[in-house]
């Protein structure tokens, strides 16, 4: 049986004492295996990229920013492989797990323009003869650690620009589904990246320590679940480090009484139902404001609700795919029971959908549950699956004042034909990334990504503008040469 391994300075390597097994979870079998690294493989990973490091930093950034660009060339002649991979360990239809890798490769494009943001800034006689300019300079090495949901954008969120601002990359991404992260890992070698700039250690909890607490790494990304976000972030800092580490979601939908109802249900089919749910900027709750609306709203996706379908990646007709493992099915399946047993209603029901040639894999079916109340299990918490809850209330307030009082912050949209309902609606709610008539607010390349509250631990978001301020430190220097044959006596005051 295969085995997915490590990448470090530059090599593949198999070794190792523990493994476990990674699963197809459109067929519920075992596919292959991933070397869990042990603290001494990835105190290796971590050495290799400080070896490489003052060579890498000194590399002009034009320099670098060409190997990004070979790197998105290969990228998109490899995409066919890079997404069967996704389909094969994440369940992605393939339109899906093509989105992402665009959406990754974007990020890349964004990086290719590092030697225009790395410039810093200069001015000219601040004072007599006295010049001051500011540099962006890199941390060192720095940390990836990426979840099972987007194995190949969210590791494109962060190497492609902490490499191309200098620093050399340790990446510990999601055990689950390594093999596309692995594959875009060896296309950024091939692009012509030298040894020991990135590395990629596979492991669990061991791995995530090590790297938290050597003191060889100066920053960590993290992207996963709040209480792990948590951790990391806790964790991280104790240890001296720069962190930023996002975390979960329970995203809402304000449904106002003057929506385009049609689009609505349509954007909502998506946002809701589109990669099972595991997506942390998926819509999750539909907050309609009356109950003529609310009526719409759940007549109209029953209906829509009824030609989905469910099934393995490798049919593009599907809609979407199995939920990552069969612990996660019986998870999505018990938050279900649990809002039934609440005293919601279940209007379609996802919980035993038949799936043709695949009765063993992890499939939840779109599901639509109707009454949900804030009090219920299903509402507090992330269901992270197909599951679109319905919440009633009387007034665009009272829907903004139940989303400002949930712990997350992550994305929300509203939808309605009232510009200034719209305008208050983005400019008061406790969100972080917001949609007017958008369901999925994800922002391009070109921005940056990340929630408010228990979404976020850290003050910068995901790639952007960010990313840079993220992966360097700013340096100012102030620089006098007298001019000869003038020399001032001593000054006690505080220069000004």
């Amino acid at each position: 049986m295969t085995t997915v391994g490590h990448l470090i300075n530059g090599e593949m390597r198999t070794d190792a004492q523990r493994t476990q097994d990674v699963f197809n979870p459109s067929t519920g079998t075992v596919s292959k295996q991933v070397a869990l690294a042990e603290k001494a493989t990835v105190e290796e990973a971590i050495a290799a990229a400080q070896a490489a490091y003052p060579e890498w930093r000194n590399t002009p950034p034009a320099k670098r920013a060409r190997v990004m660009f070979r790197f998105k060339e290969l990228l998109e002649q490899n995409s066919d492989r890079i997404i069967s991979l996704i389909g094969e360990e994440h369940g992605k239809i393939s339109h899906d797990a093509a989105g992402e890798l665009q959406r990754g490769i974007e990020n890349v494009e964004y990086a290719c323009y590092a030697p225009e943001l790395l410039k810093g800034e200069h001015s000219k006689n601040v004072g007599p003869a006295i010049d001051s300019w500011s540099e962006m300079q890199p941390l060192g090495v720095v940390v990836g650690i990426t979840p099972f949901n987007f194995p190949a954008m969210v590791p494109l969120w962060m190497y492609p620009m902490a490499i191309v601002c200098g620093n050399c990359f340790v990446l510990k991404p999601s055990e689950r589904d390594p093999s596309s992260t692995m594959l875009i890992a060896e296309l950024l070698h091939e692009a012509g990246l030298p040894a020991g700039v990135l590395n990629v250690v596979n492991g669990d909890k061991e791995a995530v320590d090590t790297l938290l607490t050597d003191e060889r790494i100066k920053a960590v990304s993290f992207v996963g679940s709040t209480p792990i976000a948590e951790y990391i972030y806790t964790t991280a800092n104790a240890n001296g480090k720069r962190c930023q580490a996002l975390g979960g979601a329970k995203n809402h939908a304000i449904v106002m009484p003057d929506a385009d109802m049609d689009n609505a249900v349509n954007q909502l089919l998506g946002a809701a139902f589109g990669s099972s749910g595991e997506r942390c900027m998926a819509l999750s709750v539909a907050v309609a404001v009356g109950d003529q609306a609310a009526d719409t709203l759940v007549s109209k996706m029953k209906e829509a609700m009824g030609p989905l379908k469910v099934g393995a990646y490798s049919d593009s007709s599907n809609d979407f795919g199995p939920v990552i493992t069969k612990a996660h099915q019986d998870k999505v399946v018990g938050y279900i029971n649990s809002a039934e047993e609440q005293g919601a209603t279940v209007v379609v029901d996802g919980r035993n959908p038949q799936v043709e040639g695949h009765e063993n894999g992890f499939f939840v079916g779109g599901t639509l549950i109707d009454q949900v109340t804030p009090e219920m299990r299903s509402y507090k918490e992330e269901i992270f699956g197909p599951v679109l809850q319905v919440v009633r209330v009387e007034s665009m307030q009272e829907a903004m004042d139940l989303i400002d009082a949930h712990e997350y912050g992550n994305g929300t949209c509203i939808f309605t034909r009232d510009g200034e309902a719209a305008r208050y609606f983005s400019d008061n709610i406790n969100v972080g990334m917001v949609g007017i008539n958008v369901p999925l607010p994800v922002p391009v390349s070109y921005h940056s990504f990340g929630g408010w509250k228990r979404s976020l631990f850290g003050d910068l978001h995901a790639y952007g503008p960010d990313s840079v301020r993220f992966y360097t430190k700013r340096k100012t220097v102030t620089q006098r040469w007298p001019s000869a044959g003038v020399r001032e006596g001593a000054q006690f005051a505080f220069p000004s």
